[in-house]
């Protein structure tokens, strides 16, 4: 692929991220050996857990008996599977279907014993969709935080420290009901940092965080939540399994899909078109249209100074940035970054971006993302368009569909967070 084309070299790049992470090449190679005398069952939540079931499924031994259990997945990302049954429920908000599948995962589990193995498939988005609440909650209980939290501006780490502590399943909970059987978890990691204790809020890891925690994120973020969730957090009985707990011995958790994978897989694929790719990190969080402010400033030193690279050079970027909601717009972390951008670049010659979320959806719109060109203010405002009153209004849904530059792809099912490019060309 030539660099010579902005918008097909750009799609390159985020195509070969979404490859890297693809179930189906990056699920067998770590598929754990069946026992010999016992049962084995399958379960799983998150974006990607219909395609890594599937992926189970087409590798699974020809000798050994089909596999069963249970994989729930968000609406719209299930396949058809041959033995496994795949549910799918609602996210980023939790519903009925979520909290009956996740009684389902934990009763498979809790029906184990010692000579028996379970394979759980844990990708992003497990957390809303593993839905079952802690003793004494109930759905609406959970649903209320859920929306809270994701309207407040708070990071994805201190969201999962919240769930985790309403839940039934998660922080660990899951492979402790299944114990003394032994619980192999296989994750794609769509978090800064790729600790598996918070992807999916972590269902088969020991859980560092506290309900003393929990209680301090609600009350930072100024959150009143439902009188019963109040009550039980301020009871601090019902904490999560912590490092060390014997009910955990027989657990072990392999990550093998990273965003640092993807940028990788990205930065060969700009070396391939004789661009020098700088890639700033797998883990770059905070507020999206600032985050947006400090890459244009790299993309301008770039142009100015040739640093850290000189053009052509493309600067590679994952994590999860994010939005807190102040106007009535449409539009996700990705559409608010690169809005953010456009007008930092402020029609920067030969400078382009694009940004998506890796499982096709950014946030609860029907695109994955966009892409910026130098020209984009320019026709934002021909078209009647204030891109900076409409990033006020969290609205830059609005101005990217108008300018025809959303990304579409539909769900990917895979996710390992979002992926970002700002590509400077040559003749700057």
């Amino acid at each position: 692929m030539s660099a010579a084309d902005p918008d097909a070299f750009l799609e390159s790049l985020w195509r070969a991220g979404l490859a890297a992470a693809d179930p189906a090449h990056i699920v067998p190679a770590h598929l754990p050996e069946l026992p010999a005398n016992g049962r084995t069952v399958v379960v799983g939540a998150g974006k990607a857990a219909a395609s890594m079931a599937r992926a189970v499924e087409d590798a699974w031994p020809a000798h050994a008996p089909p596999p069963e259990g249970v994989v729930v997945t968000r609406y719209d990302h299930g396949l058809p599977l041959s033995h496994i049954e795949c549910i799918e429920a609602s996210h980023p908000v939790p519903d009925a279907a979520g909290q009956d599948a996740a009684r389902r995962i934990r009763r498979y589990a809790e029906a184990l014993g010692e000579n028996d193995l379970l394979i759980c498939l844990i990708s992003g988005g497990g957390s809303a969709l593993l839905a079952e609440p802690a003793e004494g909650l109930t759905l609406d209980d959970k649903r209320a935080v859920s929306k809270a939290l994701l309207a407040s501006g708070a990071d994805i780490a201190e969201m999962n420290c919240v769930r985790k502590h309403l839940s039934a399943i998660k922080g660990g909970r899951l492979a402790a009901a299944a114990a003394p059987a032994r619980v192999v978890a296989l994750l794609i990691s769509d978090v800064p940092g790729d600790d598996p204790a918070t992807i999916a809020s972590g269902p088969t890891v020991a859980d560092p965080t506290t309900v003393a925690q929990a209680r301090s994120i609600l009350n930072a973020y100024g959150i009143n939540p439902p009188d019963a969730v109040r009550r039980h957090l301020d009871t601090g009985r019902d904490e999560t399994p912590k490092p060390g707990d014997a009910a955990l011995a027989r657990a072990e958790t392999h990550i093998i899909g990273r965003p640092q994978d993807s940028l990788m897989a990205m930065a060969e694929a700009a070396r391939a078109a004789g661009v020098r790719p700088v890639v700033l990190g797998d883990a770059i969080e905070g507020e999206a249209r600032e985050t947006a402010k400090v890459m244009a400033g790299i993309a301008r030193q770039v142009r100015l100074h040739g640093q850290p690279e000189p053009a052509p050079c493309v600067l590679l970027s994952g994590g999860e940035t994010t939005v807190t909601v102040r106007g009535n717009g449409r539009g996700g972390r990705n559409a608010e970054f690169l809005l953010g951008a456009a007008l930092a670049f402020d029609g920067a010659p030969e400078t382009y971006a694009v940004a998506i979320d890796s499982d096709g959806i950014d946030g609860s719109e029907d695109n994955a993302g966009a892409v910026v060109r130098p020209d984009t203010l320019e026709r934002a405002c021909a078209a009647g368009l204030d891109p900076a009153e409409r990033l006020r209004d969290n609205d830059a849904y609005t101005v990217f569909q108008h300018l025809n530059d959303l990304i579409v792809t539909g769900p990917t099912l895979t996710n390992v967070n979002d992926l970002r490019a700002i590509y400077v060309a040559a003749g700057t």
